[in-house]
């Protein structure tokens, strides 16, 4: 009973350390999450889309992710056909899935596809968010989706959270949704 009482201080400094960088750390991506420009155009029936997204990246960042934090991206897209009288119909709702990850043992950071389990490797964090905010020609529909009289909309948004983590500091960040970020909706018009 006395080693409880006499380790029960420590554990309390302990967790007050941790609560006090946390707050300090409360936003872990310096600067704003934002699509600067998008475009979709069709290619032999099938839309592509192009688009650059800046991912802001901070030291916090970094050291989370050499903590053994997975960092999640995603980019979702959605076409929609506008109706006068009805709700718009939505045809095409797609999600892109990629993690980021710091490998020790080579230095470097690992970008992910998830679903297609492509992936590759930067030797910087900078290049790692600059290779993810660059996407090319990623097919989002085909035409026999686009059925029916324009106009069509689409609007794509990028979002970043906090993917797996060691238990260690799962156990410290349970409470903090600090990691998860959305940005706004860009919107424009499919010109076909």
């Amino acid at each position: 009973m006395a080693s409880f009482r006499t380790a029960l201080p420590m554990v309390a400094a302990v967790l007050a350390w941790a609560s006090v960088g946390l707050a300090q750390a409360d936003d872990p991506l310096d600067g704003e999450l934002e699509i600067r420009s998008a475009y979709a155009v069709p290619s032999h029936g099938v839309i592509m889309l192009s688009a650059r997204v800046v991912y802001p990246g901070s030291e916090l960042l970094t050291a989370s992710l050499k903590d053994g934090v997975t960092l999640s991206f995603d980019l979702e897209c959605i076409v929609t056909r506008h109706r006068r009288l009805w709700f718009d119909a939505q045809t095409v709702d797609l999600v892109r899935h990629r993690e980021l990850t710091y490998h020790v043992v080579t230095d470097r950071y690992l970008l992910r596809d998830v679903d297609s389990g492509a992936q590759d490797s930067f030797p910087t964090l900078e290049a790692a968010l600059a290779s993810l905010g660059a996407v090319e020609e990623w097919p989002i529909a085909v035409d026999s989706q686009l059925h029916g009289d324009g106009p069509w909309q689409i609007a794509l948004r990028a979002g970043v959270r906090r993917g797996h983590m060691p238990d260690a500091l799962r156990a410290l960040m349970f409470w903090s949704d600090a990691w998860h970020r959305t940005s706004d909706w860009y919107t424009w018009t499919l010109v076909r």
